[in-house]
């Protein structure tokens, strides 16, 4: 048996960060990290493009918790322990720089995932950190002292894998949305929230967005009809439907609704962001001023040309129909298009490689001023193995990194 006094179950963002963090606070503690595959921090390789987005310039924790479906109410105290500010001071410390982007999110300065590696493994060796590879868990077993009463009992753990059996009084779970790993979890106790993907775009096949892949529409609002799931930003149009902001953030804030209704459901886009009197109105007014001009060609709202014409032709108009011609009709189909266009979803597709999932073990049964197992002394947790998740942005690894850092700090002290 090889005995440890912390082992890190999963080499990623979190697993790492937290594995570095005790050792250098209490160097006196071995530590390792059991990773399932031949090398780890892949996902930190592929974050952001292969930039990795560290995190996001939100320095105020009642607002940085806004961008967390899942997670919500629980992070604000943690974020009060470990920010986005601290996050950057860390890095800054051991030689990587960030760089803030116009939407707030903040990579390396060498825009390269592999300088996030490279400081993770560096740290790692000089802290003389284990990092084991191929180590795939199989099993994990509390060891309780039963000669004590259950409540000051230092229970260690046993911790086997295809070819070693391992020991440590101290273990934490930081394998992401790992079903093996959520399995062995259950099997402690621990209930587990239903995984369903959160970040996902829209496929919707209908003759006003197709041949316009590429089109952005800034300032939308997007409605899932019969819910109250509702989000706005800007609108991108893909070959299979509806990407951007506006979309992502509906499903991951809806990513429990939408998989219960199996992807099939109906959208009601504002593409304005105006009611429908209003904008009838401006398109009366229009009627009266471009009473000559073509509505096909005189695009307005400052919406993208291509789109504007889709919606116009889908108000039952030609090419040539001009402002003065518009009867009451055609006007209030026009302003339904721009305002209330109802479109139906056939499915997801996956955010490029942004593979986040809502699911994992349940809020109730964590201590988040430690991230520490409720149910078992010593069984911490760091990032998305637990049921918290986040839009796009870099929020998910600012919740790695805060998670990660508190049970450090705990193991440490």
């Amino acid at each position: 048996m090889i005995k440890k006094d912390v082992i890190v179950i999963g080499g990623g963002a979190a697993g790492f960060f937290a594995a570095i963090n005790i050792a250098e606070q209490n160097p006196h503690l071995k530590v390792a990290i059991l990773e399932r595959g031949n090398e780890g921090l892949q996902k930190v390789k592929v974050s952001g493009g292969g930039r990795c987005n560290v995190t996001h310039a939100e320095f105020i924790p009642q607002e940085l918790i806004k961008n967390y479906p899942r997670g919500e109410k629980e992070l604000l105290g943690p974020f009060h322990q470990f920010m986005t500010g601290d996050t950057i001071e860390w890095f800054e410390k051991r030689g990587v720089e960030l760089k803030i982007e116009e939407d707030g999110r903040m990579f390396p300065v060498s825009n390269s995932s592999q300088t996030i590696i490279d400081c993770f493994l560096s740290e790692a060796e000089k802290h003389q950190v284990e990092v084991l590879y191929n180590q795939s868990v199989t099993a994990i077993s509390p060891q309780s002292s039963h000669t004590e009463p259950v409540e000051v009992r230092s229970n260690g753990f046993e911790i086997s894998t295809k070819d070693h059996i391992y020991s440590c009084q101290k273990l934490i779970i930081a394998t992401g949305s790992n079903p093996k790993i959520w399995n062995l979890l259950e099997n402690l106790g621990h209930t587990i929230s239903q995984p369903v993907p959160s970040l996902f775009t829209f496929d919707v096949k209908d003759e006003r967005i197709k041949d316009i892949p590429g089109v952005v529409a800034l300032h939308v609002e997007v409605k899932v009809l019969g819910t109250d799931l509702w989000s706005e930003g800007p609108l991108l149009v893909t070959h299979v439907g509806f990407s951007a902001p506006a979309i992502l953030k509906l499903s991951a804030f809806g990513a429990v609704e939408l998989a219960k209704r199996n992807y099939k459901f109906q959208i009601e886009i504002n593409f304005i962001r105006q009611t429908f009197e209003d904008c009838l109105e401006v398109l009366k007014d229009l009627k009266h001023d471009l009473a000559k001009k073509t509505v096909f060609k005189s695009t307005q709202f400052d919406l993208p040309k291509r789109l504007w014409q889709k919606l116009v032709l889908a108000s039952n108009m030609n090419p040539e129909t001009r402002w003065a011609d518009l009867n009451k009709n055609q006007l209030e189909n026009l302003a339904v298009q721009l305002t209330k266009a109802v479109f139906n979803v056939d499915g997801k597709s996956t955010f490029k490689e942004e593979f986040v999932t809502a699911g994992g073990v349940d809020l109730k049964e964590i201590n988040f001023k430690t991230f520490e197992s409720k149910l078992h002394k010593n069984l911490y947790f760091a990032g998305e193995v637990i049921n918290v998740d986040a839009i796009t942005g870099g929020f998910n690894f600012q919740n790695a990194w805060t998670g990660a850092y508190i049970v450090a700090k705990s193991i440490s002290d």
